[in-house]
């Protein structure tokens, strides 16, 4: 598949989250950044939408910010939720991930705003909660919330299978380089040599029992996205 089928598709995955998320009594609101960090990750699909557009309309501001935030803390993922999905249903011993306690404000932000706004990937989409976050310093998630956000995550990775997944900085910084964005294109980026993790098939639903019959008309949605 294409890039242009690929994102028709992201771009479709995308709404059928957001006509969901408004159907939750969130607390989130303009100029809310608690959870705007720097441990947010991507695929390299939606790291593809948001340079190809902000290079598209020469926004240099957010290119020099993503250019310029290679030395700043953050968190790299070992494996990615279909992988992570894999080992679960082989009762395989799962890594360890690095400690991300002491994740710093996401380099983009300005003025507790996000100047990609428009085009942010799904994981700043599905960082939702029920009260402010800044009240007691954590978000408050549904448990059939979650469930939900772990479905949307695997089905975008399996839309890019074949590239890969990482911290959002070195997602956008692989992506800004008009060679890897050639490579992409080609399905031959070379994932660990940008300090990311390659993407899985979705092969096992991370879905609790007590969550599929709820769940069934989201994935019905889902099976009919189509480029």
């Amino acid at each position: 598949m294409d890039i242009t089928s690929k994102l028709k598709i992201l771009d479709q995955i995308y709404s059928i989250y957001e006509k969901f998320a408004d159907s939750l009594d969130l607390a989130c609101q303009k100029f809310c950044d608690h959870c705007c960090t720097s441990g947010v990750t991507l695929t390299t699909l939606e790291g593809y939408k948001i340079i190809d557009r902000i290079t598209s309309v020469k926004n240099t501001d957010v290119i020099q910010k993503i250019r310029s935030a290679w030395q700043i803390q953050r968190f790299r993922p070992q494996i990615t939720t279909n992988r992570l999905a894999q080992l679960c249903a082989a009762g395989v011993e799962l890594p360890q991930e690095a400690d991300n306690q002491n994740l710093q404000a996401c380099p983009l932000l300005s003025d507790h705003q996000c100047p990609i706004y428009e085009l942010r990937p799904y994981g700043c989409r599905c960082l939702v909660s029920r009260h402010n976050c800044g009240d007691n310093g954590y978000a408050e998630i549904d448990d059939f919330v979650l469930s939900v956000n772990t479905v949307f995550l695997q089905t975008i990775e399996h839309v890019d299978a074949g590239g890969c997944s990482g911290n959002l900085v070195d997602v956008l910084q692989a992506m800004s380089l008009e060679q890897n964005r050639e490579a992409y294109g080609n399905s031959a980026l070379h994932c660990s040599a940008n300090k990311l993790i390659p993407n899985q098939p979705l092969q096992v639903l991370m879905i609790p029992p007590e969550h599929r019959e709820r769940i069934e008309s989201i994935l019905q949605e889902l099976r009919q996205v189509r480029a």
